[in-house]
């Protein structure tokens, strides 16, 4: 994604998709040359919910997002897909 792409992106809360078995929701607060930056997150490990990924974001969307870390950095090269959680679609 070039920076115009990220920029749109910051100061969104949005949904990170990692190649791990973790998921990311949170504020995207900047973006550097290997990382990106996330405030106020919540860093779920899919393995530790009965629920699937898609259930637990919507639930976040709903309920809303339930921080547990105040920062998270997420290597640029683990994103599979990021997307703004209110262009999240019910089901």
């Amino acid at each position: 994604m070039d920076s115009a792409g990220w920029e749109a992106l910051l100061g969104k809360v949005v949904v990170v998709d990692t190649d791990s078995r973790f998921v990311y929701l949170g504020t995207l607060a900047r973006v550097d040359l290997e990382f990106l930056i996330m405030k106020d997150v919540d860093v779920h490990d899919r393995r530790e919910s009965p629920s699937t990924k898609e259930q637990y974001i919507m639930d976040m969307k709903k309920f809303g997002v339930k921080p547990n870390r105040k920062e998270a950095n997420i290597r640029k090269t683990q994103v599979v897909s990021i997307s703004k959680l209110d262009d999240i679609l019910g089901f």
